[in-house]
């Protein structure tokens, strides 16, 4: 496994050779001070950073390649592993090697990737939830959109912001790949790492630090419960004859709170919501109406229907990061990686897709 230094870095103990040998070289290569080449100099932004190799004192036999520990930054780090490429095995393997490969994941060559592990905070749960590689290996071509969907959403919504950033930084690096031709890559994998905790989403109905710093004001629940809102939610009236009436802002917010509330005081209650956008004292707004008789009481879905198809408020980019990982099986070439190229180019379509959808 991966061991954390108190340096902050990360420790990944050398592999038996030859696999721990060759990615030794391979970092070596690319993180040779005397480099000059463009190809490798590009490449080290799509990678770990490199601080060569570590022994314990207690143990000077035992070897670790010493790296930057991408997730350091992070307060909630969703994190996911997918290996990349239409062979999981290198030009060298055995015949043997092949078949136990190929069975683990026989898609492999069609779909290009298997995602081999999965750790998402839920900001609704305040809480991870971990897939492993069993998980990956469950998807076929049907499901593998909503199995690579479930890493981005954050037990309210999905994180489209995230999406986003991620397919541009996967490009980035197919346009590496499409520009050289010196290095083949086997069993390789990109790490998506973002951070899970944000602001609209983790405000609490007990939490006022984020409506106080801006100067929120609060709307009242009947029944004297406070429903916070940054300028997403809030409730206009609460009628006797059981119509909760809310104003929604640009943004997904805790409507949840709200569906809760209306749901536990009347079971037969109205969720009425107004998607409104105020300039100063003109109003604009389209009504949009969703009651429990007629969706039989399924709402939530429903409603996220309804605010992930609602433009996102202009902010700042989401924190993500995308690097290539375990360099085992790299070998000199002197054509393109097209098996890489393929794998890059279909989970490409795979993120835009639901980002489209």
């Amino acid at each position: 496994g991966i061991l954390q230094h108190p340096d902050g870095t990360v420790l990944k103990q050398l592999q038996p050779p030859p696999r721990g040998p060759r990615e030794q070289e391979f970092y070596n290569k690319v993180y040779d001070s005397d480099c000059c080449d463009s190809i490798l100099l590009e490449l080290r932004e799509y990678l770990p950073k490199y601080f060569g190799v570590w022994s314990p004192p207690t143990a000077p036999n035992d070897t670790y390649l010493k790296l930057e520990d991408v997730t350091r930054k992070f307060n909630k780090p969703c994190i996911m592993d997918v290996k990349i490429g239409q062979k999981s095995y290198d030009p060298y393997a055995s015949a043997e090697k092949i078949q136990q490969q190929v069975s683990k994941y026989p898609l492999m060559e069609e779909i290009g990737f298997l995602v081999l592990g999965m750790r998402v905070y839920h900001v609704s749960s305040d809480s991870y939830e971990t897939q492993n590689q069993h998980y990956g290996r469950s998807l076929t071509k049907e499901t593998v959109k909503d199995g690579i969907s479930k890493f981005f959403h954050s037990g309210y919504c999905l994180r489209k912001d995230v999406v986003a950033a991620s397919i541009q930084k996967v490009e980035k690096i197919l346009e590496w790949f499409e520009g050289q031709t010196q290095l083949n890559f086997y069993a390789s994998s990109l790490l998506f790492v973002y951070e899970g905790s944000c602001q609209a989403a983790t405000m609490r109905l007990s939490d006022v630090t984020l409506a106080e710093k801006r100067r929120v004001p609060k709307g009242l629940l009947s029944g004297g419960d406070v429903l916070e809102y940054n300028n997403n939610i809030h409730v206009i009236n609460s009628t006797e004859n059981g119509k909760i009436e809310a104003s929604v802002g640009k943004g997904l917010s805790k409507f949840y709170a709200l569906h809760k509330k209306a749901c536990s005081k009347r079971h037969h209650s109205q969720l009425s919501l107004k998607v409104e956008n105020s300039e100063q004292d003109n109003v604009w707004k389209t009504s949009t109406c969703i009651t429990q008789e007629h969706l039989n009481g399924n709402v939530l879905p429903q409603l996220e229907k309804v605010f992930y198809h609602m433009p996102a408020e202009p902010k700042e980019s989401a924190k993500v990061e995308v690097r290539m990982i375990d360099f085992a099986h790299v070998f000199p070439s002197n054509t393109k990686d097209e098996g890489y190229i393929y794998g890059l180019k279909n989970l490409i379509t795979v993120l835009q897709n639901i980002l489209d959808n």
